[in-house]
């Protein structure tokens, strides 16, 4: 079955690039949208078959490599590739904020090549570890990575549809693909463009929009109690309602449940940390006073300076912003803790099995395809080592002792997360570790904290993307050269457009990253510029322990918390087995159910959640004959109709400085919800 053919290779490419753009784009606005696997699976199918009837057979010589336009009909050895290329770009380079930071927060751009090499070095090392994981995370039976398992059950299911007489009288899958992108498309010029206000209906604030209070509570930018979004950008955002299972979403509900309506407004209203006088949600630090935070004033050539920062005066968080950095300190050790619990057991014997190279079926079939060689993977770490250790001595992004630490802790961790992730597909994140390593080690330096971060966190994240890739292969039977060569390939060229169409949007959008910029408030951005001077610029041990005013300091209880939450609920469910619900209390989801907050908003969860009981409970229930062959089709069509939608506005009509009417729907003052207290304090 041919795989490495033209039309795959025209195809992914297409898909990289397009996948790398609109992801791109629509990271800094407010309302975020990614384009998964899904959608590149259902749009690539016909194309790859319409590129199989049309294109000649003739053989091609190019460059010594013969090959032929259309080998036959389209595979899904080809698909795969395809949407494997895209999918390694789902997310986009985190080093892009980096850069974004510099320009528009610190005054200090660095040349584009400078950019563009720490986002090459920060993705492309982690594939490069990946090649090391093989014998332990792809080879063995038992690391099932279940999320492939999925992606390979899509695959199978289109291509055994598109090549089935008959559907039995229902409407095939991509016509209703094709009906619900397009109900999407026209849907979202309403929220997107018209009449903005329908995704942000703040009813109950309108009762009395001067009551603070009220507002606070209501309000699209307080907690939200009651806000209805009619926009599919805003209610799929992070939840991805009709993809995650509801008992995870269960866990989501109760998580946001007592953090946001509980912790929060008890925190606030009894002024801890003098909350109130701040908004009661926000991503943005401040003096004691409630004046906003000038880093200006207490940096010199953008580092600490410790008489400025004294004369100045000590960092402050609202209460949100503090109790979720205390809620991701519980949920990094609850995750550990967990793992070790319910998963211990088979963890050990799982390594064991690797280490025994007790082989499944689709390694022994496997075998009749060349291996990447290990000198492969080793040459491209040393030299993605090489160019970080450049790029970051050059320009001054931080010293070459932090690129070696920052590698050593993704690489000392990327195993045992990976078993974790392999066996429970969940993967704990190294991003708090990163910032608390460098902020007590480097402190008093932003940008060198928030490289820390990306080289320590993301090379571990890429690695774990890269062998899940690998691990599809290898179910799917893909040439490991040929899945290492594409995920090279679209890794680079989706680098370059990140970061060129982060670039473009900077110089052309005037107050981006800004209120004023909407719909390019950079919502994400902003939270990573926050952090930066949280972490690095003023550090650790001036914000959550004990040096020159810093208040947060119990937030720290939230490690120790967080490693005795499982303990109880594991022992009942062993003592207990009948009672089923105990099976089913997630503890690491429970607690990272706001960890994206901020930037997100509470309207988005519930939201999102009512969808969520509608398609994951409800419709799986009651119609699970529709939900099992349409459902996931919704989210990606739904996905798609607002991306086409979105880019069509911006291009056609934002670009060309031209703007909807303003009626009450769409009001002058940007103040969509009509609750204007709802950010306040």
């Amino acid at each position: 079955m041919p795989c490495n053919t033209f039309r795959m290779w025209v195809l992914g490419l297409l898909f990289t690039a397009a996948i790398s753009f609109v992801n791109q784009f629509f990271y800094l606005r407010q309302t975020q949208i990614s384009i998964g696997y899904s959608v590149v699976a259902l749009m690539s199918l016909p194309l790859g078959h319409m590129m199989a009837r049309v294109l000649p057979t003739d053989e091609v010589n190019f460059l010594g490599w013969k090959f032929s336009l259309n080998p036959g009909p389209f595979s899904v050895k080809e698909h795969i590739l395809i949407g494997t290329m895209a999918a390694v770009n789902t997310n986009t380079a985190y080093a892009v904020d980096i850069v974004i930071l510099q320009k528009l927060y610190y005054n200090a751009e660095k040349p584009f090549i400078a950019g563009l090499l720490l986002v090459f070095t920060t993705q492309v090392t982690g594939f490069a570890v990946a090649g090391a994981l093989r014998k332990f995370l792809i080879r063995p039976a038992h690391m099932i990575w279940p999320s492939t398992l999925v992606t390979a059950s899509l695959f199978r299911s289109l291509h055994a549809s598109s090549n089935s007489p008959s559907d039995n009288g229902r409407m095939t899958r991509m016509r209703y693909f094709m009906l619900v992108t397009l109900g999407s498309f026209i849907y979202y010029w309403i929220p997107g463009f018209i009449f903005p206000t329908i995704g942000f209906i703040s009813w109950i604030c309108w009762i009395n929009p001067d009551n603070v209070i009220l507002s606070q509570l209501t309000g699209s930018n307080g907690l939200g109690i009651g806000t209805i979004a009619l926009d599919w950008a805003a209610a799929s955002y992070y939840i991805q309602p009709l993809v995650t299972p509801w008992f995870a979403q269960v866990n989501i509900l109760v998580g946001f449940m007592i953090v946001v309506w509980v912790m929060v407004p008890w925190a606030y209203y009894s002024n801890l940390w003098n909350s109130q006088n701040f908004p009661i949600l926000s991503a943005s630090l401040y003096l004691n006073n409630g004046d906003p935070y000038n880093k200006s004033m207490i940096l010199t050539n953008n580092i600490l300076d410790e008489q400025k920062y004294l004369a100045y005066g000590p960092v402050r968080l609202d209460s949100f912003f503090a109790l979720t950095y205390g809620v991701g300190f519980a949920g990094l050790m609850a995750t550990v803790v967990h793992v070790i619990l319910y998963n211990g057991e088979e963890m050990v014997a799982r390594w064991k099995s690797a280490r025994a190279e007790n082989e499944d079926i689709h390694s022994r079939l496997m075998r009749v395809y060349p291996e990447v060689p290990d000198w492969w993977y080793l040459i491209l770490f040393v030299l993605s080592l090489g160019f970080s250790l450049f790029t970051c001595i050059v320009w001054d992004y931080m010293p070459w002792w932090a690129v070696l630490l920052a590698m050593a802790i993704a690489m000392f961790f990327v195993l045992p997360v990976g078993i974790v992730q392999a066996v429970t597909n969940q993967q704990p994140g190294l991003n708090i570790v990163t910032e608390y390593v460098i902020g007590y080690m480097l402190p008093g330096h932003a940008i060198a904290n928030v490289t820390f971060k990306t080289y320590g966190y993301i090379v571990n994240v890429q690695a774990l993307t890269f062998t899940a890739d690998l691990k599809l292969g290898h179910y799917m039977k893909i040439p490991p050269r040929v899945m290492f060569m594409a995920q090279i390939v679209s890794t680079l060229i989706s680098g370059v457009i990140n970061l060129a169409t982060a670039t473009w949007l900077i110089k052309s959008r005037p107050d981006i990253c800004t209120p004023k910029g909407y719909p390019f408030t950079c919502r994400s951005t902003n939270t990573f510029y926050s952090a930066s001077i949280i972490w690095g610029a003023i550090g650790p041990a001036r914000v959550f322990g004990n040096l020159d005013g810093a208040l947060y300091a119990t937030v720290q209880w939230g490690f120790l918390v967080g490693a005795f939450l499982p303990i109880p609920f594991w022992y009942a469910s062993r003592k207990f087995p009948d009672i089923l619900w105990l099976k089913y209390v997630h503890w690491p989801v429970l607690l990272a159910a706001t960890s994206n907050m901020p930037p997100a908003l509470p309207y988005f969860y519930t939201n999102g959640l009512f969808l969520g009981f509608i398609f994951a409970f409800v419709l799986r229930r009651y119609r699970y004959d529709w939900w099992a062959r349409y459902n996931y089709l919704t989210s990606a069509a739904l996905d798609t109709g607002v991306a086409i939608c979105g880019l069509i506005i911006f291009f056609c009509i934002q670009s060309w400085n031209g703007e909807m009417a303003y009626w009450w729907g769409n009001p002058e003052d940007g103040v969509y919800d009509h609750c204007p207290l709802g950010g306040g304090n």
